[in-house]
């Protein structure tokens, strides 16, 4: 990863334009190619990014201290250098993913144990299926032996079907697994997170902790 803090000015240029005034702001250069811009009072949210694939190409000669962006898409963000004050890369590595808490991780283990919550026909192929950018918590299979991936929370938000989503595309590249299907089981699942699943063909399943954990209690009784 690439940080730079730098009195700069950036314009976006695609479907609309924006512009950002000269002002001192953080630029991230991801390893996956992505770059945003970022302010010091908003938490997390960019003031403007450009998604991966992108290029980009930092300018010389007439252009020296211009970068340029652009998407597969011919969209540009184009940032204007006026003063580097920090330049600096760091090799962060592979993530190993957010470790889940003792619910999270108990949920999953009783979904797996019974995976049948999921639907009639449902087998497990294995919990914690590794992929290059970490592990999926449960892969199955369907009653007509497609393969399902299943990312679980406690509470279901945006940042838990983009995960899926990651986990999908990476997925569906792997002729022995695709068509790979996703769902996405929390114990609450926020409207807006419910919306982009949808969008995303992604289904949506609320996992009832006490059921699960009544299930696995009837499953020790001898009568």
């Amino acid at each position: 990863m690439r940080l730079v803090i730098a009195r700069c000015s950036v314009d976006y240029a695609g479907r609309l334009t924006a512009h950002l005034p000269s002002a001192p702001r953080l630029i991230l250069v991801k390893a996956d190619g992505s770059v945003s811009i970022h302010a010091d009072d908003r938490a997390y949210k960019p003031l403007n990014w450009m998604s991966p694939p992108c290029t980009l190409k930092e300018g010389s000669g007439e252009e020296d201290g211009v970068w340029t962006v652009v998407n597969k898409a011919g969209e540009k963000l184009i940032i204007t250098m006026e003063e580097i004050l920090h330049d600096s890369s760091h090799e962060l590595g592979v993530d190993p993913g957010l470790i889940k808490d003792g619910v999270e991780a108990h949920l999953q283990e009783l979904l797996a144990d019974r995976i049948e919550t999921l639907g009639d026909g449902y087998t497990l192929i294995r919990r914690e299926y590794m992929t290059a950018i970490g592990p999926v918590d449960i892969l199955c299979r369907d009653a007509d032996g497609g393969t399902v991936a299943v990312e679980i929370k406690r509470r279901g938000e945006i940042d838990g079907v983009e995960q899926l989503t990651r986990y999908l595309d990476l997925l569906n590249r792997d002729p022995h697994l695709a068509p790979v299907q996703g769902v996405f089981a929390a114990q609450e699942i926020k409207p807006q997170a419910r919306v982009l699943a949808t969008d995303r063909g992604i289904r949506c399943q609320v996992l009832d902790y006490d059921a699960l954990r009544g299930i696995e209690d009837d499953k020790l009784r001898l009568f």
